[in-house]
């Protein structure tokens, strides 16, 4: 494993493991999952040196798909924390790390709502209770696009650094504008901003990664190998079934065959290495010095070969190729809320 050099009071895997399927509808992975192979990938993944281990408040929820789509792009349209399965998420990974957590590097979000009424303090002791631990290692502002990380937040975020239950702050899916706004309200560093990145979402290359590189930030990456469609595993004929990936516009047949130049690339350098396309694509996320990504795991099987992407040293002639293949991937977007996200894909400014 390999860690990045930051000077936290934990160490940071660069592979860490993203918890949203834990617990979560969307994902159909019941509660079987949840109680046996989500506490079975968490000890794998501490045995084989992966200490980041990503959550957030709203990971479980139970709502309807406009609902949860709406909390996707920013928006929550009802008081979450009312919701059912509200900290589900949060709770199942405590349970799994048990006695181990003082080895894991914690990250959970704080997600704002409107009007920006239920303070920091209060969310924060209710996470660390479910988490079972005394201290949030990284204590993030999900979502901060169309609600901003006011004063109110932050200067709440810093009374619980000051009062030792959270170590270190950052935020999720913020522009750098809203991460150094962020910073300065809290007076203080923001250690990280957790956004999409993989050789199909690379938005965060215009300024968040070199701002986290000179700073000495970090950008965490989330869906690094979107939801799986890097694997090689699908195409036009062979489309996924689970609901999480079948509704993303990415999933859509013309799409799929948008992207076989890139998955031909993926394909030859991981021939090269006798190594997966997959783990090529993790590779190549984290050969950036300010990054770690928090790839999701439906099995032990998948976290032992994520972590062995760690293991990979990309040539930079195939690092460079992989990013022009990258470059050649036009997407179409789908209708509704996420053809946004799409339309950013192509570089297009994502509406905030």
């Amino acid at each position: 494993m390999r860690y990045l050099d930051i000077g936290t009071a934990k160490k940071i895997s660069k592979i860490g493991l993203g918890t949203h399927q834990f617990g979560s509808p969307e994902w159909e992975y019941g509660e079987h999952y949840a109680k046996r192979e989500a506490h079975a990938i968490v000890r794998r993944a501490l045995e084989l040196g992966v200490t980041l281990f990503d959550t957030a408040e709203i990971y479980g929820i139970e709502a309807n798909p406009l609902a949860l789509r709406a909390l996707v792009e920013g928006v929550a349209l009802t008081d979450i924390t009312r919701n059912s399965g509200f900290g589900h998420g949060e709770q199942i990974l405590g349970q799994a790390l048990g006695e181990n957590r003082g080895s894991a590097f914690v990250a959970t979000k704080f997600y704002p709502t409107v009007p920006v009424a239920a303070l920091p303090e209060q969310r924060a002791v209710a996470s660390a209770h479910r988490l079972e631990t005394p201290c949030l290692d990284l204590y993030q502002i999900h979502q901060p696009r169309h609600i901003a990380p006011s004063r109110k937040i932050m200067h709440g975020v810093r009374a619980l650094q000051q009062a030792g239950l959270v170590s270190e702050v950052g935020v999720s899916n913020a522009s750098l504008d809203r991460w150094r706004a962020a910073e300065q309200a809290l007076r203080n560093r923001v250690l990280s901003n957790q956004v999409g990145y993989s050789l199909i979402t690379r938005s965060a290359e215009r300024d968040l990664l070199p701002y986290a590189e000179s700073h000495g930030r970090i950008v965490i990456a989330y869906r690094p190998l979107e939801a799986g469609l890097l694997s090689g595993k699908y195409d036009r004929d062979n489309r996924p079934s689970n609901r999480a990936r079948a509704t993303s516009p990415l999933f859509m047949p013309e799409n799929l065959e948008r992207l076989r130049d890139l998955i031909a690339t993926l394909r030859e350098v991981a021939d090269v290495h006798s190594v997966t396309p997959a783990q090529v694509a993790l590779a190549w996320v984290i050969r950036h010095p300010a990054v770690a990504t928090i790839p999701g795991a439906s099995s032990v099987e998948q976290l032992e070969s994520n972590v062995a992407a760690a293991d990979i040293d990309l040539a930079d002639d195939e690092y460079y190729a992989l990013q022009r293949a990258s470059d050649q991937f036009r997407p179409v977007p789908g209708p509704g809320f996420m053809s946004r996200q799409i339309r950013s894909l192509s570089g297009a400014s994502p509406t905030e």
